[in-house]
């Protein structure tokens, strides 16, 4: 174990993701139908979701795990609670094959080696005394972990890690002076170019701050810095809280979006303005993007906008390659931000999502008819009438690009809204099984094929 910092800078995660505030797991009855979210499509290879009873190893029954629980999965696929870790967050594989896990609210990396056959897997802590740890990735031997305030690397070898440097310093957290403690989403992601580019996510102050722009470092972006560190630069910008980051099997970079609470209808009439609630439900949704360059994904000046007949209550929805409308409440007239002007988002999911991790299932990916593509953990909303439920998602990757959102597993949210589990992210392992984490219930799920 490296010991990094006093255990008193550990301090408690406050928000950890904006659209997602932490909600108690619940109790009860387990769902036995729940519908995908809004905007999923399912593939004309890929069979309906079915009802799964979730399995536990020994050891790992304990609440919310004391009552059986029932998932919605692949037809076949098996869901067991292979670990269980309190406040469990990102995940990512050494290349010795642990899995490791990060804490913010403990400010640690766990590591997990995987057991025989049934056998659980043996768990150790291989970081301790960091600043909130968040991303996780790996570069080789090198493993990069994104604190709040900065990302290391560490020489990884056969399950110890040495050499801590600093490789991108002095990023906004809660303690920043200028911030006063005012910092929604201070977690940070952590990806690696394949020219050894470092890429963080850096959050906004909060719900709406046109500040953050002209921040330096800018926030609300994400920063990217020479292999090897260095003092970051902004990559994209617009990006109200891109905690999920990651590099697709063309090497270029990807990020989930949490998106704003409460936008006021923008549309002419005598609503615009107002904050209604039927048009929060589904505006704006959640963006998964191409990153380029310079690429601005538009808040707090511009929407994405799933409307297909834009205004009107009841409107179609449609998550893939869609335009931006002005916000209302930022940019009333339109000069901050011209919003005809942005390229459509990619891809995106319903609003209030809250997708947290995104890792790519490169070739030939996952069974069952899916293939190749990018997971997606939804860890689900926190303010909208009716809750939009968490789940992975998935999205195929075919000819260079991601196609619209698939509902993988869900089914924990019961029907009274409440949840005994919040999925956070998922990768495949070298088994070809997928991993979960789960920091509501507090376990890592294992996901197999028929």
């Amino acid at each position: 174990m490296v010991s990094l910092r006093s255990a008193a800078a550990v301090v408690t995660v406050l928000a950890l993701a904006g659209c997602s505030n932490d909600q108690p797991a619940a109790s009860g009855a387990p769902a036995t139908t729940v519908p995908p979210s809004a905007g999923a499509s399912a593939s004309a290879e890929v069979p309906e979701l079915a009802a799964t009873t979730v399995r536990t190893l020994p050891g790992t029954d304990s609440a919310p795990f004391d009552q059986a629980r029932q998932v919605q999965a692949p037809p076949g696929w098996t869901m067991t609670v292979w670990a269980r870790l309190p406040s469990a967050r990102l995940l990512a594989w050494t290349p010795d094959g642990r899995l490791l896990v990060s804490r913010p609210k403990f400010g640690d990396v766990i590591e997990f080696v995987p057991g025989q056959g049934e056998a659980p897997p043996t768990q150790r802590t291989l970081i301790s005394d960091l600043n909130q740890p968040h991303g996780l990735a790996f570069k080789g031997d090198t493993l990069y972990v994104a604190e709040s305030d900065q990302v290391d690397s560490f020489t990884y070898r056969a399950g110890a890690v040495t050499n801590k440097r600093v490789v991108i310093g002095g990023l906004p957290d809660a303690k920043s002076p200028e911030l006063g403690g005012a910092y929604a989403h201070a977690l940070k992601s952590v990806a690696v170019g394949e020219d050894g580019s470092l890429y963080v996510s850096v959050g906004s102050t909060g719900n709406v701050s046109a500040e953050d722009r002209d921040a330096t470092p800018e926030r609300a972006s994400i920063l990217r810095a020479p292999a090897g560190g260095g003092t970051p630069t902004t990559f994209a910008r617009g990006v109200r809280n891109g905690t999920g980051l990651a590099i697709d099997p063309d090497g270029a970079v990807w990020t989930a979006v949490n998106h704003r609470d409460n936008v006021a209808y923008p549309h002419e009439g005598s609503d615009q303005g107002e904050v209604l609630q039927w048009y929060v439900n589904d505006h704006p949704f959640e963006q998964l993007a191409r990153l380029t360059p310079g690429r601005d994904l538009g808040w707090p000046y511009c929407n994405p906008d799933p409307d297909l007949a834009p205004g009107e209550r009841g409107s179609p929805l449609s998550y893939t390659n869609r335009p931006f409308v002005r916000d209302f409440q930022m940019n009333p007239g339109g000069a901050k931000l011209d919003c005809a002007a942005l390229p459509p988002t990619e891809q995106g999911m319903g609003a209030h999502s809250a997708p947290l991790g995104l890792s790519f299932a490169t070739a030939p990916g996952l069974a069952g008819g899916y293939g190749a593509g990018a997971l997606a953990g939804i860890h689900g909303s926190w303010n909208r009438n009716p809750p939009r439920p968490p789940e992975v998602s998935f999205f195929a990757w075919r000819d260079g690009t991601l196609g619209p959102q698939q509902t993988l597993l869900t089914g924990f949210q019961l029907p009274d809204g409440s949840r005994w589990g919040r999925p956070v992210m998922a990768v495949q392992g070298p088994d070809d099984a997928l991993y979960v984490s789960d920091d509501a219930a507090g376990a890592i799920y294992r996901l197999t094929a028929p």
